[in-house]
């Protein structure tokens, strides 16, 4: 029977190229603590990926990833400024506060958990310049978003402009990174660097690494204590080749873009069966590989009895004029490079059981 697992694409184990290239690693001594030769080149291979010179920090979670890299921009006494539902500031138990030691984090609303360039321009702009106010020194924004919707390159540059024209740094968390650029299907200098973006947190995990997110830095000011951070809060590997071993695997011959277009061609397919429904609809475009679905209650019971899992999810950014019914719930539902067609069939199956 496969598999009606929805709830993560984090639920998927690591691809076969990224465990084939942790074996290689494996085998014979090598220098710890980063200074491998696996590890000193993918400084090399990111500056090639991204078309200019970059700096690499390695960890193993993207909260450690985002954490850090908030940590290298912010002063204790620093704002960022993200939405409301980010991940940085909805989901990581206060790590960034910890790591920049006392920054705050400012939740600005937007639809779909996007923020605009006007929003942040009037949010920066009303803040007093008084001593007592925090200043802001960071944007944030999530590539995908925790509602699945992707910003294009010009609303990345239109942030990266408003964001710079006040002295302010902007950092991308790039969790679905993948998903979002084979979704626009740019480069991944148009992505970032170009369009005005200062720190990347560049996610691996839920596309098909074991463990691996890397911090790039574009503003080669910002790189300067990032790697005595990473070891103070107990990030740096002593068998560093093992966790860059996994980024070899996972970019090489374009494995990466490959697990992503999977992961995003299962979500469309879920997307279209869902919107077949009786009675439901989507929330929000699917543009990545999650599906948020709004549906009749007797369909969400039919796929719990099915066994289906997935997630119940908010509704605070819901598009104007958009809104549950009393007999309705708003799901997530996830993709992933191991989502199989009949995993999605069968779901869709259970579901019209409901209906």
């Amino acid at each position: 029977m496969p598999s009606l697992n929805f709830a993560s694409d984090n639920i998927a184990g690591a691809s076969q190229p990224v465990l084939d290239a942790i074996v290689a690693a494996n085998a014979g001594p090598m220098p710890a603590y980063g200074a491998d030769p696996i590890t000193t080149g993918l400084t090399t291979r990111f500056s090639e990926l991204f078309e200019r010179e970059v700096e690499v920090v390695l960890v193993a979670t993207g909260t450690a990833a985002n954490a850090l890299a908030l940590a290298s921009v912010l002063s204790p006494w620093g704002l960022c400024l993200c939405h409301e539902e980010a991940h940085i500031i909805d989901d990581e138990c206060g790590a960034p506060e910890f790591f920049t030691a006392g920054a705050k984090l400012l939740g600005l609303q937007g639809n779909g958990a996007k923020i605009d360039p006007r929003s942040v321009a009037e949010a920066v702009d009303r803040l007093p310049r008084h001593e007592k106010q925090m200043p802001a020194e960071l944007v944030s924004i999530s590539q995908a978003t925790e509602c699945g919707l992707v910003y294009g390159i010009e609303e990345i540059a239109a942030l990266g402009e408003v964001a710079h024209a006040r002295g302010v740094k902007l950092h991308m968390d790039g969790a679905r990174f993948a998903n979002a650029l084979v979704r626009l299907g740019c480069s991944p200098a148009d992505m970032t660097w170009r369009s005005g973006v200062d720190i990347l947190s560049f996610g691996g995990t839920k596309n098909g690494c074991l463990a691996a997110e890397a911090v790039i830095v574009f503003d080669p000011d910002l790189a300067g204590t990032l790697r005595r951070r990473r070891k103070r809060s107990g990030h740096t590997l002593s068998k560093g080749r093992l966790l860059s071993a996994q980024f070899e695997g996972y970019l090489a011959g374009g494995h990466w873009l490959d697990n992503a277009r999977h992961a995003n061609a299962m979500a469309e397919r879920l997307a279209a069966g869902v919107k077949a429904l009786p009675g439901a609809r989507l929330a929000w475009p699917t543009e990545a590989n999650e599906v948020f679905a709004i549906l009749p209650r007797g369909i969400d019971e039919a796929l719990r009895r099915a066994g289906a899992v997935y997630h119940p999810w908010s509704d605070r950014s819901l598009p104007a004029g958009e809104a549950l019914g009393p007999d309705e719930v708003l799901v997530r539902l996830v993709t992933a490079f191991t989502t199989t067609q009949d995993s999605v069939d069968g779901f869709l199956n259970a579901a019209r059981s409901g209906a």
